[in-house]
């Protein structure tokens, strides 16, 4: 707000002022009296904030926050063009396994998603994390089994999910990554519990946010959990980081002549069934138009360009191009 002149108080109606600080110092005396003067603000010449179409889309991204563990200056030298501002990446349990035989392989979790999360955080780029439980326990595969129903199958399984956000929190945080895990529901002593206005301010302050439990509802995947907080959060994309390179047109460990698939349409997904997300995901992500990228989680380097909008794998639901925003 520019300082468009100095008044006298008296001479001022209350619809003019915006709320300004006193300055008890800036007092104008006179031979009789002396009158308190008060600054005149405005922000712009018709008294209205001038709008930005960045905030306007995204009205909970700050663009005046310092990424963390970076100066100004150093913030400014290291802005780049990305394609997306605010992505949330959805990891999937199987593919925390790697190819260990135990549930966990730390090798994945260290450095294909704690190192290369870190470089895109610390040049500005907000990350939320949907994690699965697979590698631990599969609802849908358990229901039945010694009478276990599937609601209660599918509740295991998303404590299956906060072992694994409690892991990689744990993992983010011994390189210097501030996170907050936050869940579907209460685990007061582990975890937030989840609040979308909390889980924004975290990012807006440059924290990975990790989001467990899935919904919180049986009946429902963790990628249907990751279409519905990539939503609630403004976040423009889904980043599906699995265990194979992207979409295939046929399965590539039966058919070694599968070919790899570049772009595809909603309609595509549903209409060829291919195995990518359950359909409530899919159509949750049509519906709200966030497009969707599936790639390898156990090359290097893929996740970090995945987040930064580079070609890897497959995009769901939009086209790949040179147009990229400035973080």
């Amino acid at each position: 707000m520019a300082i468009s002149s100095l008044v006298p108080l008296s001479t001022l109606s209350s619809s003019c002022l915006f709320p300004c600080k006193l300055l008890p110092n800036v007092l104008e005396k006179t031979s009789t009296h002396r009158r308190l003067l008060v600054l005149k603000c405005s922000s712009s010449e018709n008294g209205s904030m001038p709008a930005d179409p960045i905030n306007l889309r995204h009205p909970y991204i700050s663009g005046n926050l310092t990424p963390f563990n970076f100066t100004t200056d150093e913030a400014a030298n290291s802005k780049q063009s990305y394609k997306w501002r605010r992505v949330l990446l959805k990891v999937s349990g199987e593919a925390l396994a790697g190819d260990q035989a135990q549930n966990i392989d730390p090798k994945v979790i260290t450095m294909s998603i704690a190192r290369e999360v870190a470089s895109v955080t610390r040049l500005g780029v907000e990350v939320a994390i949907v994690v699965g439980g697979g590698n631990i326990f599969r609802g849908a595969s358990w229901a039945g089994c010694s009478g276990l129903d599937r609601s209660s199958a599918d509740y295991i399984g998303m404590l299956a999910t906060v072992m694994n956000a409690i892991f990689l929190q744990a993992t983010m945080e011994s390189i210097g990554i501030p996170t907050r895990v936050q869940t579907a529901f209460r685990m007061s002593e582990v975890a937030e519990p989840y609040i979308r206005r909390r889980a924004v301010r975290h990012l807006e302050k440059g924290r990975v946010v990790i989001f467990a439990a899935g919904t919180g509802n049986p009946f429902f995947t963790t990628d249907t959990a990751a279409a519905l907080r990539c939503a609630e959060i403004n976040a423009e994309v889904v980043l599906k980081a699995t265990n194979v390179d992207g979409v295939f047109d046929d399965d590539p460990k039966r058919n070694p002549n599968a070919c790899l698939l570049d772009t595809l349409n909603y309609s595509d997904v549903t209409s060829r069934d291919l195995s990518v997300m359950d359909m409530t995901a899919i159509t949750l992500c049509q519906e709200n138009n966030i497009p969707v990228v599936v790639f390898n989680l156990n090359k290097p380097g893929n996740i970090s360009k995945a987040i930064k909008g580079e070609r890897v794998g497959t995009l769901i639901g939009g086209t790949w191009n040179s147009n990229l925003a400035n973080v």
